[in-house]
C-alpha cells in the first residue's frame, strides 16, 4: 500500500511507502500510476548521475586537451575557434583559482 498526493490536475505530485500529512488517498502497489512514478523517479535519478557524470568528464576533457597541447600533439589552432575560445575561458578561470590549490583538492576531500 501507498499513501498518495495528487495536485489540482489529479497527478500524483507524491508518492510514500508511510503516511505523510498531506496524503490524500492510498493506491495498492502494484497500481498503473504507483509503477509510472516510481519508474519516472528512476529515470530522473540517472539523469541526474548522467548529469553530474557529464559535469566530472568535462575537466577530465579539459585535463586531456591540456596535456595534449603540452606534449605538443595538438595545438589550440587546430581546434574550431568556439573551442579555442572556451578552452581559453576555462585556462583562465582555472589560472585565476591557482593561487587556491592549497584548499582545492582534486580528490574532493573537502577544502582547508
Amino acid at each position: 500500500m501507498f499513501y498518495v498526493q495528487r495536485d489540482a490536475r489529479d497527478r500524483l505530485l507524491r508518492v510514500e511507502a508511510a503516511p505523510f500529512a498531506e496524503m490524500g488517498e492510498t493506491l495498492p502497489a502494484d497500481d498503473q500510476e504507483v509503477q509510472a512514478w516510481y519508474a519516472n523517479q528512476a529515470v530522473e535519478t540517472s539523469l541526474l548521475q548522467l548529469k553530474q557524470s557529464d559535469l566530472d568528464m568535462i575537466r577530465v576533457l579539459d585535463d586531456l586537451i591540456q596535456a595534449l597541447m603540452t606534449k605538443g600533439v595538438i595545438r589550440i589552432t587546430d581546434l574550431p575557434a568556439p573551442a579555442q575560445a572556451k578552452l581559453l575561458d576555462r585556462s583562465q578561470a582555472r589560472e585565476t583559482l591557482g593561487g587556491l590549490n592549497r584548499l582545492i583538492n582534486d580528490d574532493e576531500a573537502g577544502v582547508i
